[in-house]
């Protein structure tokens, strides 16, 4: 108990811990593309998608408890080493210049913020229907193709995807580092790395809204969005 509790209460152990619920939810970021990248081959595939989801409901369940654990997580051990190091210095600075440090490294709090709203807005969007305009239970690829035909959703959903390459991009240079992966020699490739599997994500998931206000995805069942009118 007494190592369990100085682990959580070291920084090592908590940048740990943060590393450790980091590739927990990265691995859900990219399941979760792949799964929605089905929609670009029609109802029937991404339906089906959705049906064999549904047909494993205990696993479903144990991977979101998971993922809600990992969440929980990941939120304390990023706020816990944020009040250490806001302690650790007595004194506030006059002037802040950043030197080393990047952008995406300087807006992870805000970013991840941003994602927290964002998630719970999903799910009630996609997942529950409270939120969604015209839900239907079970019908995976007209909620899809429904929920982003309004302009303003779509946006939202581009800005959080944004926010999201940029926590992605710091998050996964960090787990690198983390885990031993922080040798100079290494650090182009480790740059490299994270700025490459950010952008596929990013463009992954922003490819969905633009694809269903340009007509490329599309219900046949419903009228063509507005902005797909020209595009044949």
């Amino acid at each position: 108990m007494n190592k369990r509790a100085s682990f959580f209460a070291s920084s090592i152990g908590r940048k740990i811990i943060m590393a450790a619920t980091g590739v927990i939810l990265f691995g859900f970021v990219i399941a979760h593309l792949v799964g929605n990248l089905q929609a670009y081959q029609g109802p029937e595939r991404l339906n089906a998608y959705g049906e064999a989801l549904r047909h494993y409901m205990a696993l479903l369940w144990a991977a979101r408890l998971t993922l809600l654990a990992a969440v929980a997580l990941h939120i304390w051990s990023a706020w816990s080493l944020t009040q250490d190091n806001r302690r650790a210095r007595a004194v506030s600075y006059d002037r802040w210049e950043p030197q080393a440090s990047t952008y995406a490294s300087r807006t992870m709090r805000w970013s991840g913020v941003l994602l927290a709203l964002f998630v719970v807005y999903h799910l009630l969007h996609f997942t529950i229907g409270n939120a969604h305009p015209d839900f239907v239970p079970g019908d995976v690829y007209h909620n899809f193709v429904t929920g982003f035909q309004n302009p303003l959703v779509s946006a939202f959903y581009i800005l959080a995807m944004i926010c999201l390459g940029f926590h992605l991009w710091h998050g996964l240079w960090s787990i690198l580092q983390t885990f031993g992966v922080s040798n100079p020699r290494l650090d182009r490739a480790r740059y490299t790395l994270a700025a490459a599997v950010t952008t596929a994500i990013v463009l992954g998931n922003i490819s969905f809204p633009v694809a269903v206000l340009t007509g490329v995805i599309r219900d046949e069942r419903q009228p063509r969005p507005a902005l797909a009118q020209g595009v044949r």
